[in-house]
């Protein structure tokens, strides 16, 4: 596996960033009718520092224009060019997120007072998605663990439950999107303790664009990407298995831990293979999305074939 500590990679060597953050040259090109999207641009212009965090790959990052045009964010449209057309209806601020459950210090936090929790770290994680294509994006957060102890799970926390965000007053609705809302999603309490599982706030040095999960989302890479559930106003901590939408939606083709496996089809096409977004060329797709060291003990023991 091709792990890095220290990567030098500039992200203006990936994508120049005037071609997608010259605020100004945007505001003399577009109509006043564009300020939804005007919004979004100018978001993703804050900038957010960020110490160096482990478990970078070395891998080039996907070029910025790709993570933020190309994305599944049903509240905001069912195409992969949607959500970034959108998702600048998404309110933003005021953000809090309520945490619940089976814990001694239940609490509403503010978006604000999460981000001071510890300090922000640069991750440049592999991003698998269960339709056969893959992104390398760098991440900015720290370990969704932070948050976890802050509330002092209890004996019958078993698992992390999270919630989205849903306003049907400029969401889809469910019938138009095909799934149910709002977006929930779930993970065993050692995989929400595992120091890879990031509370995100940010991607190549600046906030979270709207359509890619502002402004706080999860991100679990070893996990098809639909497991990292965008723009969470709720988790709650449960002794039983919580339900998951796509789970819900088609429980035969989408399970509850959906880890990446190769070796285990979907059952409308084989995962054993993936493209980069931006690139032609197939690879060949890694155990656990390449994170096998770190992770696999998590299951060990388990038919993952069942479990899937």
């Amino acid at each position: 596996m091709l792990i890095k500590k220290s990567p030098d990679l500039r992200y203006s060597e990936v994508t120049p960033q005037s071609t997608y953050l010259n605020r100004r040259s945007f505001l003399s090109a577009v109509p006043l009718a564009g300020a939804a999207l005007l919004t979004t641009r100018a978001k993703a212009a804050a900038k957010l520092a960020a110490i160096k965090g482990p478990f970078s790959t070395d891998e080039k990052p996907t070029p910025y224009q790709d993570v933020a045009s190309y994305n599944n964010f049903y509240e905001f449209g069912t195409g992969k060019d949607e959500p970034s057309k959108n998702a600048g209806r998404l309110k933003t601020s005021p953000w809090t997120i309520a945490v619940e459950g089976a814990v001694s210090k239940p609490k509403v936090f503010d978006l604000a007072d999460v981000m001071k929790m510890a300090p922000l770290e640069e991750r440049i994680y592999r991003h698998r998605c269960v339709e056969a294509w893959s992104i390398v994006v760098p991440w900015i957060g720290f370990p969704l663990n932070v948050l976890i102890k802050a509330v002092e799970p209890t004996a019958k926390a078993k698992f992390a439950a999270f919630q989205s965000l849903y306003d049907s007053k400029y969401m889809l609705s469910e019938r138009s999107a095909g799934i149910a809302f709002p977006y929930v999603e779930g993970l065993r309490m050692d995989e929400a303790m595992h120091p890879l599982a990031l509370l995100c706030f940010g991607m190549y040095g600046q906030e979270l664009p709207n359509q890619d999960g502002a402004p706080v989302r999860l991100v679990v890479p070893w996990k098809y990407g639909f497991k990292s559930i965008k723009s969470i106003v709720k988790i709650k901590f449960v002794e039983k298995e919580p339900p998951t939408t796509w789970n819900l939606s088609n429980s035969r083709e989408y399970g509850f831990y959906s880890n990446v496996n190769p070796t285990v089809d979907h059952p409308r096409w084989s995962q054993a293979s993936e493209r980069r977004l931006g690139e032609f060329a197939k690879r060949k797709t890694l155990m656990f999305n390449g994170y096998a060291d770190q992770v696999a003990s998590l299951y060990t023991g388990m038919d993952l074939r069942k479990y899937y």
